[in-house]
């Protein structure tokens, strides 16, 4: 049974089972082979039991999307693992560490990716096999909205990213390229997965008010990747995330200097970005 997610995305609302409470969520995307090249999208396979390990030692414990729209009470820190864009990776080298340390994670997907067989990316058949293990949730990337075009996937610091509307575009175009595919990637995993997604991670981390409303009815759970941690009296849509990269450690990114703590503080209250 989901709780009700309408009216409680404020403070103080007697509704919310998480009001005053805070979820650290870390997001990663890629794993590669350890002494392989990485970038801000790809970590070590030695890095990534690192940092499962620190948060085993350090009084973690992982919480599924499922289980957050449930209203299931929170541990005593809590912390919600995600992984974007669904590689290959995920299942070849993650998905055993994950098992090694019991960990919970959504993996969001890129649905068109599942839908034509990429080889880089994970199957229909790996993601029922990482559901069954009682650890892994497989949540919406869009189906082909991460800008799979002539973009490769990449974002256009010029354009029109993710689930934007783009300068113009009627209702009816906005509908069938951008709400369409969004339906299309949750009907897809609810038919080859045999249970609906809970989560949602918007592509780039750019929501779209026009988008907004059919995102909510089909997700309780949304993520974006402004970097701090959520604060759950404002609901489960648009968590903020952490990015983990290799340059910095899981311990600098959920325990920050206090100056980074106070420099966040002061611009959350003038609403700055």
């Amino acid at each position: 049974m989901l709780f009700s997610l309408a009216g409680c995305q404020s403070s103080g609302n007697a509704d919310n089972p998480y009001d005053g409470q805070k979820l650290p969520v870390l997001m990663y995307h890629h794993v590669v082979e350890d002494g392989q090249e990485c970038n801000d999208m790809t970590i070590t396979a030695s890095r990534l039991r690192e940092d499962l390990q620190w948060l085993q030692d350090n009084g973690y414990t992982t919480v599924l999307p499922r289980e957050l729209a449930a209203g299931e009470p929170l541990p005593e820190k809590p912390v919600l693992i995600t992984f974007d864009d669904g590689y290959r990776s995920n299942y070849n080298l993650a998905f055993p560490i994950f098992q090694e340390f019991e960990a919970k994670v959504v993996i969001s997907v890129m649905v068109y990716m599942q839908d034509h067989a990429a080889s880089d990316f994970v199957t229909w058949a790996m993601c029922r096999e990482m559901i069954d293990s009682g650890l892994i949730e497989i949540g919406s990337h869009t189906y082909l909205l991460h800008n799979l075009d002539e973009r490769g996937g990449s974002f256009d610091p010029e354009g029109t990213n993710g689930v934007q509307r783009k300068p113009e575009e009627t209702d009816e175009a906005f509908q069938t390229r951008v709400l369409d595919d969004i339906q299309l990637s949750y009907d897809l995993i609810a038919e080859k997965l045999e249970q609906p997604p809970i989560f949602f991670a918007y592509p780039f981390g750019l929501t779209e008010p026009d988008a907004d409303k059919l995102i909510q009815e089909l997700f309780p759970v949304t993520a974006v990747t402004l970097p701090k941690t959520a604060d759950l009296s404002d609901g489960l849509y648009d968590l903020p995330r952490q990015t983990v990269t290799m340059n910095k450690s899981l311990d600098s990114i959920l325990n920050p200097p206090l100056k980074t703590v106070v420099k966040a503080k002061i611009k959350d209250f003038f609403g700055l970005s």
